[in-house]
């Protein structure tokens, strides 16, 4: 019996995302209505919105771990329809509740989540360590994650998820729970990352941090309001931050 041909090439484009009236629903509830947008190769994008208003569903189709209803998608040069396994090979995915493991140590997780991507073990010791020395971690190797503090933790976790040098990374609210000063750290990884080609896009609920990107959307009611540069935004709606202009959306 012949298997189907499987489709593994990646479409030339110059966006590393580009989403055509997504839709996905519940039954008869729409969780994320038609939005269409695009994303730049290395831009940081901030998807902005309320708790509610599908920012994690639009995130999880983007990823290949929820099917839409209905729409188009390509994903770092795959379709979202046909393509799933090339898609998860070219993304990394850190969420609310990272992937971390307790009862290993530092250096355990990271090299078990390397080895889930099939990076060869000599190459694999090499990224562990750079990654190690660019978190400062290098004397915490050994240490059990759930010893160390949670700013630790997010930046290991962010580590972990380009560990295989994805071409875009999905952060679904990283930097929650912290302070302003390890959150500004975290930005700094991002940078880092972003500078390298890495495409990243965010959601947060910190109106600051919205600052940090390149261009912003707002979701509310599974729809796309709002997007463009936090200049932008903030001229068309006539106030002086993003804060504002999330405020001042609400109100109308």
């Amino acid at each position: 019996m012949k298997l189907p041909f499987r489709k593994t090439e990646a479409i030339e484009s110059p966006y590393s995302i580009e989403v055509k009236e997504l839709t996905k629903c519940f039954g008869s509830f729409t969780a994320v209505d038609h939005i269409s947008f695009q994303v730049k190769k290395g831009e940081i994008f901030g998807f902005l919105g309320a708790n509610g208003a599908g920012k994690t569903t639009t995130i999880r189709m983007l990823c290949s771990l929820l099917m839409p209803t209905s729409g188009q998608a390509t994903i770092a040069g795959y379709d979202l329809a046909t393509q799933h396994k090339m898609i998860k090979r070219n993304i990394g995915y850190m969420s609310q509740k990272f992937s971390l493991y307790d009862d290993l140590t530092v250096f355990e997780n990271m090299q078990m989540f390397g080895t889930i991507y099939n990076i060869p073990r000599k190459e694999l010791k090499e990224r562990i360590a750079s990654s190690l020395e660019m978190l400062n971690l290098q004397d915490q190797a050994k240490t059990l994650v759930y010893s160390i503090p949670l700013g630790w933790k997010q930046k290991l976790a962010f580590a972990t998820a380009i560990l295989h040098r994805p071409k875009i990374v999905f952060l679904d609210e990283p930097t929650s729970g912290v302070d302003p000063i390890v959150r500004r750290e975290f930005w700094d990884l991002i940078y880092a990352a972003a500078s390298k080609g890495v495409t990243i896009f965010v959601t947060t609920h910190y109106m600051d941090e919205a600052e940090y990107c390149g261009r912003i959307s707002i979701m509310s009611n599974g729809q796309l309001k709002l997007i463009g540069t936090p200049s932008e935004l903030k001229e068309r709606m006539g106030v002086d931050s993003i804060e504002q202009v999330f405020v001042k959306f609400v109100e109308r």
